[in-house]
């Protein structure tokens, strides 16, 4: 059976220049991967014509399915309606039905008088299927050509989304045998994607050609995933699962996950099996944890609260460290962060504490506590434990550093120490 094959296109000169991050793109390729279909190119053009025109040609030529998003306003700088009804060899014709979308849209939801041109909006290729755009004016266009699909969709997410799952991918569904596509992925935090790729190396290179490792690093983190695909959905698990357990075993002592979520989710997942709460008190990473947290849906159910201590008077008013601690040690250091868990644990009332303190730079370091000197304390009332970290980079990635790090040392409080719920512990 034919694996088949999908081409991306994203117009506009906004994704250019960078005042626009394309997300579109990645949204889709998720989605289509999902769906057993894979994306093997993505390719971002400016509202140039030539430019356009090349890119459809090409990617045309490449695929089986061109998926297209942008330039379908009513401006004109939106050239690409016009470009592909030239493509297919086609006119514009008006259709009653998006006309009549568009009017109700005006007059019902938008609330204001339609223009000429916005009426525009209802012309359409003669040579396309019209794709019903609920959410917005422009209608998605589906042509065929030489036995190959181009669909093009408008550039706003949330529209493009809409369209992509009510409508563009049923019809893919239809027209198309899928393959079932797999991946397993795991993450692991301490080692360097460098040294985990010469540890894994024999697994890798044993690995069947029709599965892939990817890594995947991130702040002080490898993301590992397999990926495979084929049209015997219940042997590919099979198969995805007996590599999966091998490459677990290949950095057991750097495991973190074997689900692919972030940090926090790792830890969120660990306090909802204790009915365990926490909270935190941040100095150098400036309530980047918690915004890391809470960031997540349903965190309150966990997530106690934060106490941004930046000032001393902030850490011995309200977390209660001792002033003789800040004079004999300083705020970063191993006795400060003790102290900043300990008041979290005994103020906010929770099961769990979080504290970080450090120098994040380009300043304010010395040479007994360089720029980069953090000190991390995590624990319950079992035990605080404490560990530093000696960051390297700017101001903003020592930041996220030492929060992905401190959320990391949480998990393995929270995993080794033996935990049954006290008072403090939600209901």
């Amino acid at each position: 059976m034919k694996f088949i094959h999908v081409s991306i296109i994203t117009i506009g000169d906004e994704l250019l220049i960078g005042q626009v991050t394309d997300t579109n793109s990645a949204w889709m390729a998720q989605a289509l991967n999902q769906a057993g279909i894979a994306v093997s190119r993505r390719v971002a053009v400016g509202d140039d014509r030539e430019s356009i025109l090349k890119a459809v040609d090409e990617e045309m030529a490449a695929a089986d399915i061109v998926l297209v998003t942008g330039g379908l306003g009513p401006t004109a700088d939106d050239i690409t309606k016009p470009l592909l009804c030239e493509y297919f060899g086609g006119r514009l014709v008006l259709d009653e039905g998006v006309l009549t979308h568009v009017k109700y849209l005006f007059d019902n939801v938008y609330r204001r008088p339609m223009s000429a041109r916005n009426e525009t909006q209802a012309l359409v290729p003669d040579t396309c299927t019209v794709l019903h755009n609920a959410e917005g004016t422009a209608p998605g266009m589906w042509f065929e050509k030489n036995g190959r699909i181009l669909v093009s969709m408008p550039g706003v997410p949330f529209e493009m989304k809409a369209l992509m799952r009510t409508t563009v991918i049923p019809r893919l569904r239809e027209r198309y045998m899928l393959p079932a596509i797999a991946h397993r992925t795991l993450l692991t935090a301490g080692i360097g994607e460098s040294d985990l790729a010469d540890r894994i190396q024999l697994f890798e290179t044993a690995l069947p050609a029709h599965i892939k490792l990817a890594y995947l690093p991130h702040y002080g983190m490898v993301r590992l995933r397999l990926s495979a695909s084929g049209f015997d959905e219940a042997a590919l698990a099979a198969e995805m699962d007996q590599q999966f357990a091998a490459l677990q075993q290949q950095v057991a002592d750097v495991l973190v996950t074997t689900r692919d979520e972030s940090m926090q989710e790792a830890v969120a997942r660990l306090l909802l099996e204790q009915n365990a709460s926490m909270g935190t008190a941040e100095s150098c990473t400036g309530g980047y944890i918690a915004h890391l947290i809470t960031s997540m849906p349903g965190s309150s159910r966990y997530y106690k609260g934060s106490v941004v201590s930046y000032a001393n008077e902030v850490k011995t008013g309200l977390l209660q460290v001792s002033p003789e601690t800040l004079r004999l040690y300083g705020a970063v250091s191993e006795e400060t962060v003790r102290q900043m868990a300990q008041g979290v644990l005994d103020h906010l009332h929770t099961d769990y504490a979080l504290a970080t303190s450090g120098i994040m730079g380009p300043d304010g370091g010395t040479p007994e506590k360089p720029v980069g000197t953090v000190w991390i304390a995590a624990g319950s009332r079992a035990g605080i434990s404490t560990i530093r970290l000696k960051l390297r980079f700017d101001r903003a990635r020592n930041i996220e550093l030492a929060a992905f790090n401190a959320l990391n040392f949480l998990r393995k409080c929270i995993s080794e120490q033996s935990f049954s719920p006290t008072a403090n512990s939600r209901a």
